[in-house]
């Protein structure tokens, strides 16, 4: 009885060591995304005034989890019985990020908007809903292609080690993106708070202080244009790495190079088309 119990024990230990190395390997192999995944949440996650920007990465988070909950086990269910209908997917999905990409650069072009970074303390309310429902949105994108990933990346082990590795990863990504996004947009709360606990004794303290809220309106903008280079480059990854004839094109170019013309045209071919579509309705 005593033997069984250990021999469980070490059947249950053995198996969460082989969950860990593989979550461990198919993490690596994500981490592409969840730095495209970071520049883009964090971009969507600002913009707000200080005291609206926990609630709503908050609410952001939680739909994060939601997305992953409800792909999970579509992605699996595809993968087991119509693995056919994953490119389908991924491509649409890779459409909705090139077209939000292109969209964003002829805004920055054509329509500049003033500053509304978090660092200039705007008083302008926004739309919080809208603006959460399509950081929702995105994530829901950038969510199907880290599960595809991780799930590729353990496509070879077991389905009882691909079901808890392949959640892991999922969640592993939101809390450490979401968790790294609400430090950058309460850099300058937490240069305030430096300067308050300085007391003209340490001035190192105020002086990183300062430094932290004049830094905050540069990060913002820096990381709203690469989350919106980063749309580009995703949409292009999925349609290089899931379309051969793309892939074939382009396969003397550097990636990332290809990855953008790819996203850019794609983007534009849509957005373009989306306006003609309106314009002719309108008349």
């Amino acid at each position: 009885m005593a033997s069984g119990f250990f021999a469980l024990l070490d059947d249950i230990s053995t198996l969460m060591d082989d969950i860990a190395a593989t979550t461990k390997i198919a993490t690596q192999k994500t981490v592409g995304i969840l730095g495209d995944d970071l520049a883009i949440n964090a971009k969507n996650a600002s913009g707000f005034i200080s005291s609206r920007e926990i609630p709503i990465l908050i609410a952001i988070t939680k739909g994060s989890f939601i997305n992953k909950l409800i792909l999970l086990p579509i992605v699996f269910l595809l993968s087991a019985f119509i693995p056919q209908a994953i490119t389908p997917l991924l491509v649409l999905g890779g459409a909705y990020l090139a077209f939000e990409g292109v969209e964003k650069i002829y805004e920055y072009i054509f329509h500049p908007r003033s500053e509304d970074s978090k660092g200039s303390k705007p008083n302008k309310k926004y739309d919080e809903k809208s603006k959460i429902k399509s950081a929702i949105r995105t994530d829901f994108i950038l969510s199907i292609e880290i599960v595809i990933m991780a799930l590729g990346s353990v496509k070879d082990s077991p389905l009882y080690i691909q079901l808890p590795v392949v959640a892991l990863v999922s969640f592993i990504a939101t809390i450490g993106v979401y968790g790294i996004v609400t430090i950058i947009v309460r850099m300058d709360d937490f240069g305030i708070k430096l300067i308050e606990m300085d007391n003209n004794k340490n001035r190192h303290l105020k002086k990183a202080g300062v430094f932290l809220i004049r830094s905050m309106p540069v990060v913002i903008k820096v990381l709203s244009y690469l989350g919106t280079i980063a749309m580009i480059l995703v949409s292009g990854s999925i349609y290089l790495h899931n379309i051969r004839f793309i892939h074939d094109t382009f396969s003397l170019l550097p990636v990332i190079i290809s990855e953008f013309i790819v996203g850019i045209v794609v983007g534009i071919v849509i957005f373009a088309f989306i306006n003609l579509f309106q314009a002719a309705n309108k008349n």
